[in-house]
């Protein structure tokens, strides 16, 4: 019976992390991960509910798992559609969103054009033109801007592909034909409120509204409200430092970290490391990240080697001094790296995409207050490199 149970808490882990790996699965592309969620989904429920707020929706067809951002400011983890892909920008997300409007009014079946056609009408409504929305698929870049946008509709399941193929319509050579997945569409968003009841006009108070959870009027109730944002914090952020807590959640987080990083272990499987500046929680497994470190290859090792560099600095560390470091070690490693690394303006694209990395590790951030810098968070300290110590006399 006991190797029965342990075998259950393995099979509601594996589902548990399968879902904050990827929060939407769909049948055809995650199967075996949604059969799992299904067969745990009234304890996996349960637990959500209580210990973080969201929502836990299972179908035949998906399983959503309705989780909130800890924040809206978090810019360092955007879409992509697909691994080694540029990330989105602005253009990007316009057209994504766009395109989700477009199939929300669209019949079971959609073309590739069809939906450019209502992309591009809807671009042209004067609230996106005065917002400096520009998009006419008159350009190859725009093309793949849609075509990005779709792909990763594609990922999700919004959308099935039946015929072509998008490298086509890129080349002006062909369609490709969709079915749309209405159930799918259905569960996209995830705000705590519908986008038609926001009233604000500015972005940043929309973004708010769509977001915010009533405040509790209890102390219980307050508590669990701290208890939800600090462990969707910590089940979310590679760190979650003291010092960007609000003081009722530090204190909060300082007398219950014990408990709630017990509930976390025990529910996923992670492993919390705690130090005095924070709470990392850990995955032994490394699956549960969209960012890895180290990494081979070229760009995996400049960023281990900035990490080392800016773990030993003391205070901001300017850009420039951070681009000659970066063309030193480039010099001293371009037998093993690719091509071209030691070209002039070769750093600075390795340096942007080894900072972007730390950033959304939260192992640096930009200085306040000064100029084109860096500065170092605390637990980049794990990638210091510290000098030998020798033990023992001759021949020990």
């Amino acid at each position: 019976m006991n190797a029965l149970v342990e075998e259950a808490v393995i099979q509601r882990r594996k589902a548990m992390r399968a879902l904050l790996a990827k929060p939407l699965l769909t049948a055809g592309i995650d199967d075996e991960a949604l059969r799992l969620v299904r067969r745990h989904a009234s304890d996996l429920r349960d637990w959500l509910a209580t210990e973080t707020g969201w929502r836990l929706v299972v179908g035949a067809e998906s399983a959503r798992l309705f989780k909130t951002a800890p924040t809206s400011t978090d810019g360092t983890r955007p879409a992509s559609d697909g691994k080694g892909k540029p990330p989105f920008g602005r253009r990007r997300y316009v057209l994504l969103c766009l395109a989700l409007a477009v199939l929300e009014r669209a019949d079971a079946q959609i073309t590739l054009g069809r939906l450019a056609e209502g992309v591009l009408a809807a671009a042209g409504e004067p609230e996106l033109v005065n917002a400096g929305v520009s998009f006419t698929l008159g350009r190859r870049d725009e093309r793949s801007d849609l075509v990005a946008a779709v792909r990763l509709l594609l990922g999700w399941g919004v959308l099935e592909r039946v015929a072509g193929d998008e490298d086509a319509f890129l080349s002006d050579s062909g369609d490709v034909l969709y079915d749309v997945q209405r159930r799918v569409l259905a569960v996209l968003l995830t705000g705590a409120r519908g986008p038609s009841t926001i009233a604000a006009s500015d972005f940043r108070d929309r973004l708010a509204e769509l977001t915010h959870e009533p405040v509790a009027d209890t102390d219980e109730l307050r508590n669990r409200a701290l208890r939800h944002r600090l462990t969707r914090r910590l089940l979310d952020d590679p760190v979650v430092y003291y010092d960007e807590l609000a003081e009722d959640e530090h204190g909060y987080l300082v007398g219950q970290r014990h408990a709630i990083i017990r509930r976390i272990e025990d529910a996923t499987g992670l492993v919390a490391e705690m130090r005095a500046e924070g709470i990392a929680m850990v995955d032994p497994d490394d699956e549960l990240t969209d960012v890895r470190m180290p990494e081979q290859r070229t760009d995996g090792h400049v960023t281990l080697l900035v990490a080392e560099y800016l773990a030993a600095q003391d205070g901001p560390t300017p850009l420039e001094k951070l681009r000659a470091h970066v063309r030193k070690v480039a010099r001293e490693h371009q037998s093993y790296w690719r091509r071209g690394v030691t070209e002039p303006g070769a750093d600075e694209e390795l340096l942007a995409i080894a900072l972007n990395k730390l950033r959304a590790l939260r192992l640096v951030e930009d200085a306040a207050g000064e100029l084109a810098s860096v500065l170092a968070r605390p637990a980049i300290g794990r990638y210091t490199l510290a000098a030998p110590t020798i033990r023992g006399g001759k021949g020990k």
